[in-house]
């Protein structure tokens, strides 16, 4: 038999096209001719539990052979084979694909399995070879072997073929560019990223190259803890272990399997970038899944399989419609559903893992409104209260608490509720545990529970709790007073006559006069004990907008408002003391000029010590601060040793 024909192409010029840019990597090819190997070994299952074939089955296998002194690469399957009027039909009739077909005359035999759509990607075979050969034999009885060949224009020869089992093999002569396809380490490197989970095995040089198994196809009850870290570690060498994961696992409404891992997050993860592998059919086709990953999950890690997820002709774009949403709503039910399910077994393990998983939370309660409904409940914060309970092993559950080595964590729900008779609706919260640490030890010592919200996402999750809890007042530790911090017996006061002024009026003056600062509000209130001499506040409007604004300007650190309050502590020994020494009634020197430079250096030193503890100063600021504060205790103990 010779005979001789023309590929079959609708659109004229297009076979170029086909050949230079169906993908955008070249070595694409290799994926896509494996693939189709082992669709050809799966078909031949499907028609074997069929009853129409009663051969061989039990010993599937793709064999990838190098001829570099012919340059030849050839791939080999012992699947379903073609016969002369199939190869006419799927080979040289472009984006005809015989999979469609096919999965519909088996449909129900396992038609998942299958994995080409699409019919192109044979062709994807031209962007290398400047020559396919193809030699086949089909399963069916008496069929002759094939021999197809085609230097890379539509001109086809098809003839009788030598090959004597069942099967396929496709072997290129590689364009000279090409020739690093030669290479056995090349070839193993695209298996391991393109087929390594492929379910059959893949030969080279009398090797198995490939993993076979994918364990995200396997059930979650078969698999044990150290399965599921070891294959994170396979696909995430060298980072440290994830925190927990979720495995996906349905056929209905759509087919999804995958592995979701929850890494260790660090400050600066960028969670627009995702790093979840896409495959389809144990296929890899993308490191992208944008489209099927919600948003606010796009910084796990793991692998999706789906065969229901629409993808474009060369596999390596999604194309957004309803199914991928619902697959996105699913996915993201299984998330919020597994960390459901650890807060209610293992709250111990919850807590723990809360400082990485507090981000995935709360980034998906701010971006997803389903999400948000589902894992309200279980949005824990860590806080000043001091729990007392039952000790059940090493958790506590007290008042709508959980204690975990030593420290509190409470739900906003908890905290409202144990603290409506003291704080009404007012939550008190911390974002930096260091810096703010006198004015959370303040309203400790009064009583007043403290939240902290000191992660990177706390920024923007706060205005978002004030948009869903709007009868919620939320206040920073340094935005305002408390009253219970004001000590009432000591807000009465004579005017001093000489001055016709209240010792308030004049600690008020003392200090606008010394800082001369027109934007710094100074305020005086007799504070109880343990309050310092002075404290910063930053009111939450004028604050927030000026956060606004440095993230805006993408500025790394923001600035001390020029516009902020500065509390003097009238009932605070030091402060005290101060306007006795103004008023020359402790020291007495030869002169008032010594005295009245002491008393500027201390009102600027008890200034600089309200900032360092709202922060840290600045290299300038620390340099002034030291400087005064030498000053100052020069000047003190050179008076006290007169």
């Amino acid at each position: 038999m010779l005979e001789q024909g023309t590929i079959s192409i609708h659109t004229e010029n297009i076979f170029p096209i086909i050949k230079k840019w169906l993908y955008s990597d070249h070595e694409i090819f290799l994926r896509e001719l494996v693939s189709n190997a082992v669709d050809a070994i799966q078909k031949l299952r499907m028609v074997a539990r069929s009853g129409e074939y009663s051969g061989d089955v039990d010993h599937p296998e793709v064999t990838i052979t190098i001829d570099k002194e012919n340059k030849k690469l050839a791939i080999a399957d012992n699947g379903i084979g073609m016969t002369a009027e199939e190869v006419k039909k799927y080979i040289t009739q472009v984006a005809f694909s015989s999979a469609e077909e096919f999965v519909q005359k088996y449909k129900g035999e396992g038609e998942n399995a299958i994995i080409g759509h699409f019919g192109l990607g044979f062709y994807s075979a031209f962007m290398v070879a400047e020559r396919v050969e193809i030699d086949t034999l089909s399963y069916r009885e008496g069929a002759v072997p094939v021999h197809w060949t085609c230097d890379g224009s539509t001109e086809f020869t098809l003839a009788d073929g030598q090959r004597t089992t069942v099967g396929t093999t496709v072997t290129l002569t590689l364009q000279d560019s090409e020739l690093e396809y030669l290479e056995p380490a090349r070839i193993r490197q695209l298996v391991r990223k393109y087929c390594d989970f492929l379910p059959v095995p893949i030969k080279l040089e009398g090797e198995q190259i490939n993993r076979q198994i994918a364990p995200w196809k396997s059930a979650p009850n078969s698999l044990s803890k150290e399965d599921y870290l070891e294959f994170y570690r396979y696909l995430y060498p060298f980072q440290e272990d994830p925190l927990l994961w979720v495995h996906l696992n349905t056929d209905y409404p759509f087919v999804v399997n995958g592995i979701l891992y929850f890494p260790k997050l660090r400050p600066d993860i960028d969670v627009t970038k995702g790093q979840i592998k896409l495959y389809c059919n144990q296929v890899f086709v993308s490191d992208n899944c944008e489209e099927v990953i919600p948003r606010f999950l796009l910084p796990l890690r793991g692998v999706i399989d789906s065969s229901d997820i629409p993808l474009n002709v060369s596999r390596s774009f999604l194309q957004n419609d309803r199914t991928v949403r619902k697959i996105a709503d699913y996915i993201a039910k299984k998330v919020g559903d597994r960390l459901k399910e650890l807060y209610r077994e293992d709250p111990a393990a919850y807590v723990r893992l809360w400082q990485d998983l507090g981000t995935f939370v709360k980034f998906g309660s701010i971006n997803d409104e389903k999400f948000k409904k589902q894992v309200e409940d279980i949005l824990i914060y860590r806080t000043t209260a001091a729990l007392t309970s039952k000790e059940r092993d090493d958790v506590w559950a007290a008042e709508g608490g959980i204690q975990v080595d030593g420290k509190t964590y409470t739900t906003l729900k908890e905290y409202l509720e144990r603290n409506k008779e003291r704080q009404g609706n007012r939550v008190y919260y911390c974002t930096d545990e260091v810096n703010q640490a006198t004015y959370v030890q303040l309203l400790k010592s009064q009583g007043i529970e403290v939240l902290f919200m000191d992660s990177f996402i706390d920024t923007h999750f706060v205005p978002w709790l004030e948009q869903n809890y709007r009868d919620v007042k939320f206040l920073r530790v340094d935005a305002e007073l408390d009253e219970t911090l004001i000590d009432k017996s000591k807000e009465s006061e004579l005017i001093d006559p000489t001055t016709n002024k209240t010792r308030s009026e004049q600690i008020k003056a003392l200090f606008e006069s010394v800082l001369k600062k027109p934007k710094l509000t100074i305020r005086t209130e007799a504070l109880k004990a343990d309050a310092p001499p002075a404290m910063i506040l930053l009111p939450e409007a004028s604050r927030r907008m000026q956060e606004m604004m440095a993230m805006m300007q993408q500025q790394a650190n923001v600035q001390l408002p020029e516009e902020h309050i500065l509390v003097v502590n009238t009932a605070h020994p030091l402060v005290q003391n101060l306007l006795s020494l103004n008023q020359g009634t402790i020291i007495q020197t030869s002169g008032t000029s010594e005295t009245g430079t002491l008393v500027e250096k201390l009102c600027q030193y008890i200034y600089d010590l309200a900032l360092m503890s709202q922060r840290a100063f600045d290299a300038n600021g620390m340099q002034q601060f030291t400087e005064r504060a030498s000053q100052v205790l020069t000047q003190l103990t050179t008076m006290a040793t007169r």
